[in-house]
């Protein structure tokens, strides 16, 4: 007859008593795969069994970290080993920023692991709570003089809104579903938090006879950001695709432009990347005749700039640049964008908004439907002629042809010259500062 050892065999581990209660580790293979003992303890033989079996289940299973660290030292990683090399600078930087203001000052001293669906509800509420000018101290950071709510003592109840909470959660539940992912966590509780899902404020963008109007006065007054102008509100361009543009992106001889290449200052660097938003957006989008006008033009105004400049111009292959041929700053032509609503006497709008108003403007210059399909990015005809059935005024169409005639986009019948265009002040010219 065979004895069996009352032992435990190598590996299985043991339990045993530790301070006021008890102790038991079991062998693990961690994530990078080496051997350790992960400890368990309970106030009981009872509770530690309990815990020493499902440990010794777990690591059956597959890796299990030893050490867990705090939700801080986790996100600080997942920031610079998982969002950093694989998406795009500027969104890389947003995350980044959310965790240091939204996520870490609230819930970073606790253990990855020992993260509650209560603690989860406990920050969203806290946060859409907190007067942010005070928690970050901007009103404190002003000179003394100009100081004017919370440092005072009268809180400016500067809180998130709904969607700036929504997207916290939604940063911290993908950290959280990457910790799954790494066997470091055995659920994600961001995602068991269920949040009201917050209203998408509907733009008001111009209409087309204001568009209209903003483009006439650019173009009356030589404004050198008139192409830029014509491109986001023609054809929809971003105005990070609209200045990253080069030459290289644009075939004047077959009137056609693509997407592929952004301008954005990220953490105080000016980048200028090689890839649009989305791959539908690096699709090639056909010009318009208002559009080849305005970037024949341009390209005269750029040699014209270059010539006066001489020895202090930068070469860049660029479309749309200062005086001097460096990039134009992404807030500089928002700066420019609001000056230009103000002298033209039209609704200040934000520059992304342009954008809702391209389908009306395709329909008032009389671009055909299938063309207008392919800058719209519409993967069906009924959607575009849904937007086409808003029909400008005669008014606004005869306007529109004006604007691009006195461009060179067609042919003038009577053969008159084209009248001097207003030469508007010199600071127009210069985008190359962020002030």
């Amino acid at each position: 007859m065979v004895r069996v050892s009352g032992k435990r065999g190598n590996g299985e581990g043991s339990i045993y008593p530790y301070r006021n209660g008890f102790a038991a580790y079991v062998w693990v293979t961690t994530p990078d795969g080496n051997r350790k003992r992960k400890y368990v303890y309970g106030p009981t033989r009872k509770d530690v069994h309990e815990k020493w079996v499902k440990l010794h289940s777990e690591a059956k299973k597959g890796p299990v970290a030893t050490n867990t660290p705090t939700l801080a030292s986790y996100l600080a990683y997942w920031l610079k080993e998982v969002v950093e090399p694989n998406l795009r600078p500027l969104t890389a930087a947003t995350y980044e920023t959310t965790v240091r203001l939204y996520i870490v000052p609230f819930l970073g001293s606790k253990r990855l692991d020992r993260l509650t669906v209560q603690d989860m509800r406990s920050w969203l509420n806290k946060l859409a709570e907190t007067c942010q000018c005070c928690v970050q101290g901007k009103d404190a950071r002003r000179p003394e003089e100009k100081q004017r709510c919370c440092a005072k003592g009268q809180c400016c109840k500067r809180t998130l809104s709904k969607r700036s909470v929504n997207d916290a959660r939604t940063i911290l539940r993908s950290a959280l579903t990457n910790a799954m992912v790494e066997e470091r966590i055995a659920k994600n509780v961001a995602q068991l938090v269920k949040v009201q899902r917050a209203r998408r404020k509907r733009p008001d963008p111009w209409s087309v006879e204001e568009a209209c109007t903003f483009l006439e006065n650019a173009q009356t007054w030589r404004d050198y950001l008139y192409g830029a102008y014509v491109l986001i509100l023609v054809l929809g361009l971003r105005k990070g695709e609209v200045l990253g543009l080069t030459w290289s992106d644009v075939n004047l001889d077959t009137g056609e432009l693509r997407i592929q290449h952004q301008l954005q200052r990220v953490r105080r660097r000016l980048l200028h990347t090689d890839t649009a938003k989305t791959e539908a957006s690096e699709a090639v989008l056909p010009l318009p005749d208002i559009c080849m006008a305005a970037l024949r033009l341009r390209q005269k105004e750029q040699q014209a700039a270059k010539e006066r400049a001489k020895d202090l111009w930068t070469e860049s292959d660029l479309v749309f640049t200062t005086r001097y041929g460096t990039p134009v700053e992404p807030r500089n032509f928002t700066r420019e964008f609001d000056r230009r609503c103000e002298r033209a006497d039209v609704r200040r709008i934000r520059v992304h908004d342009t954008r809702h108003t391209c389908a009306s403007l395709l329909a008032a210059l009389d671009v055909h439907p299938r063309i207008a399909m392919q800058i719209l990015r519409h993967s069906e005809i009924a959607v575009t002629m849904e937007v086409y059935t808003h029909v400008p005024s005669s008014e606004t169409r005869r306007a529109l042809r004006k604007l691009g005639k006195a461009l060179g986009g067609s042919k003038q019948k009577d053969g008159k010259k084209r009248g001097k265009r207003k030469q508007e002040e010199p600071s127009d010219m210069d985008g190359q500062q962020e002030s």
